[in-house]
C-alpha cells in the first residue's frame, strides 16, 4: 500500500526540484549581471580605494589661456566650445581650427572636448560633425536641438559618434535626447531666466523626466551665472555643468578660507624659523 505524505513534505519536494531545475538559469542571469552592471564595472576597474566622481564639470570657452590656468586644476572634466565663444576668442570656425583646439585641451589634461558641427542642413551638420569626431575619440560633437539638428544627431549617434543637444530651453525637449540616447542634453539656465521663467525649476523638472525614464543622458546645465545655481542645482541631483572661468574663480573666492590658508603658511614659516634657531 502507497504511503502517504502530508502535504508540506510533498510542497517542499516540490520546491527543491523547482530549486535544481533553475540552478543553472540563476548562475546565468548572476553572471550576466555581473558582466553587464555598471555599477559592479566600475568597482572592478576603479583602483581600489580611488573615489570616482560622477560630478563634471566643463570650462565654457575657447579662450585658451583659461584652459592653461584651469584645466591644470584638476576640477574641470572638459572643455565646452560653440562658434560664438570661438568669435569672442577671435579664432575661425574652422575644422583644421578646433582640431587644434582639441589638441591643446586634451595635452592639458582635459578628459573630454565638446566641439559644435554647423550646417543649415542635416547633411552639413553629419559631414562637419564626422570631421569633428575624427579628430580624437575624446571629442563630442554638440548638434543644435532643432527638427533638422535631431536628425543629424540621430545619424551621428547611429555612426558611434557621442552628441551633446545644446540650445535646450524647454522641458519636453530632453525627452528628444533621452529618445535619440544622446550623451547630453543642454540647457541654458541664464538664458531661460532672461525669458521671465524661473531656469531652476525648469533644469529641475529636466532631471525628473530623463528619471522618469530611465535614461542615461547627462543634463549639462550651461549659461551658469553664479556659484549658488550650481551648488542650487546639484542639490536636486544635478551633476553636469559648464561655466566660465569666471565662476570658476568664485569658487575659490572664499576670503575665510584664503585668511586660513595665509595664517596657516605664516605659523609654518614661523615654526621653521625656530627650527632653523
Amino acid at each position: 500500500m502507497p504511503r502517504a505524505y502530508s502535504i508540506e513534505v510533498l510542497l517542499c519536494c516540490q520546491a527543491i526540484d523547482y530549486f535544481f531545475r533553475n540552478l543553472s538559469k540563476f548562475f546565468k542571469i548572476m553572471i550576466y549581471a555581473n558582466v553587464t552592471s555598471p555599477m559592479i564595472q566600475s568597482d572592478r576597474l576603479a583602483p581600489a580605494g580611488k573615489n570616482i566622481p560622477q560630478i563634471r564639470l566643463f570650462l565654457d570657452t575657447a579662450d585658451t589661456t583659461s584652459w592653461q590656468t584651469w584645466l591644470p586644476t584638476g576640477l574641470f572634466y572638459g572643455v565646452t566650445t560653440n562658434p560664438l565663444l570661438l568669435e569672442r576668442a577671435r579664432l575661425t570656425c574652422s575644422v583644421e581650427q578646433l582640431q587644434e583646439l582639441a589638441t591643446q585641451a586634451l595635452n592639458l589634461g582635459a578628459k573630454e572636448i565638446q566641439l559644435q558641427t554647423w550646417g543649415t542642413s542635416v547633411d552639413a551638420l553629419v559631414n562637419t560633425g564626422q570631421l569633428l569626431a575624427a579628430i580624437d575619440d575624446r571629442v563630442v560633437v554638440k548638434v543644435p536641438i532643432t527638427q533638422v539638428g535631431t536628425e543629424a544627431a540621430s545619424q551621428l549617434i547611429h555612426r558611434d559618434i557621442r552628441v551633446t543637444l545644446t540650445g535646450v530651453y524647454a522641458v519636453h525637449q530632453v525627452l528628444i535626447a533621452a529618445a535619440l540616447g544622446a550623451d547630453y542634453a543642454a540647457p541654458y539656465l541664464g538664458r531661460i531666466n532672461d525669458l521671465g521663467r524661473n531656469g531652476r525649476d525648469e533644469i529641475v523638472t529636466m532631471q525628473q523626466a530623463i528619471a522618469g525614464v530611465s535614461s542615461a543622458t547627462r543634463i549639462l546645465v550651461a549659461s551658469i551665472r553664479s556659484v549658488d545655481d550650481i551648488t542650487f542645482l546639484a542639490m536636486q541631483g544635478l551633476d553636469t555643468f559648464t561655466f566660465s572661468s569666471a565662476i570658476a574663480t568664485a569658487f575659490f573666492n572664499v576670503t575665510a578660507t584664503n585668511q586660513a590658508a595665509a595664517d596657516f603658511e605664516k605659523a609654518a614659516c614661523l615654526g621653521g624659523m625656530r627650527d632653523e634657531g
